[in-house]
This record gives structure tokens, C-alpha cells and sequence, in this order.
């Protein structure tokens, strides 16, 4: 016996709404990508150097930093290292915490962070959109990126 299951049609809208926007969502973060490595590229960083680099307006401690950038403590050594190594980085101990070791922008890392950050700003991803567009872009993704969903 073979039972036979129909679907609203607002299901299946609510479907395709769903599977555009998911493509449409991948095809940005890939632009986003190819931008933001080309730009990082210039400055002979990796991907991951280039976003601590965007993290780091203020002094940050490591701990802090590898939760911004999602990943662990010991993959922000190794970023540390690598832009210290290049002068855009010093590590300076917390007052409060002198076993606290926080990355300061040294002034190289700032002219560095400043030139990414007007990059990416005027990326052609960001280009064709009015501020008023870009505010709610970002409304709805920090809506979509909080939902508490995985």
C-alpha cells in the first residue's frame, strides 16, 4: 500500500524561499571569501592573520581572541606568532593579570588593519548597497546568525 502526501502550497514556497536564500547566502560568503583573501594576500597574510588583525582594535587577550575567531587557544599562538614575526603584533602583559598575555596592534598593525578594513569596506560585495541597505543587512544577519540555531 503506498500512501500519498501532499504538501501545501505555501510549504512549497516556503521550501524554494529557503533553498534561494541559502544559495544566495553561499554565493555571498564565497564573494565575501575571495575578497577578503585577495586582500590579505597584498599584505602577505593568511586568512585567519587578517581577521585577527580586524579583531584587534583594542588590546585583546589570546584567550579572548581565539573565541571571537572560533577556534582554539593554540591555533591563536601560532596566528600571534606569525604577527609578531611581521612587526603588526606585540604581546604585552595584563596589569590586572600579568599571566594574561594580550596582542596590541603595533603601529604597522594598525596602517595594516586600517587598509583591510577600507578594502573590505568597499568591496564589491558592500559597493552596490545604500547604508540604509547595508544597516539592515546587517539587522537581518545578526537576527539569523544569533537564532541559536547550529
Amino acid at each position: 500500500m503506498c500512501f500519498v502526501t501532499t504538501r501545501e502550497p505555501a510549504d512549497d514556497q516556503a521550501l524554494q524561499d529557503a533553498h534561494e536564500i541559502a544559495g544566495l547566502l553561499f554565493r555571498v560568503a564565497e564573494r565575501t571569501r575571495h575578497v577578503f583573501e585577495f586582500t590579505v594576500r597584498r599584505f602577505e597574510l593568511t586568512p585567519p592573520q587578517g581577521r585577527a588583525l580586524l579583531e584587534l582594535e583594542r588590546p585583546c587577550p589570546m584567550g579572548s581572541l581565539a573565541e571571537r575567531l572560533h577556534c582554539d587557544a593554540s591555533n591563536v599562538t601560532g596566528i600571534a606568532d606569525r604577527l609578531e614575526a611581521r612587526g603588526l603584533v606585540s604581546r604585552e602583559a595584563d596589569p590586572a593579570d600579568r599571566r594574561i598575555k594580550a596582542l596590541v596592534l603595533t603601529p604597522r598593525g594598525r596602517r595594516a588593519r586600517r587598509e583591510i578594513e577600507r578594502t573590505v569596506r568597499s568591496s564589491p560585495v558592500m559597493a552596490g548597497l545604500t547604508p540604509a541597505e547595508r544597516a539592515t543587512l546587517r539587522e537581518l544577519l545578526v537576527k539569523v546568525a544569533d537564532s541559536g540555531q547550529p
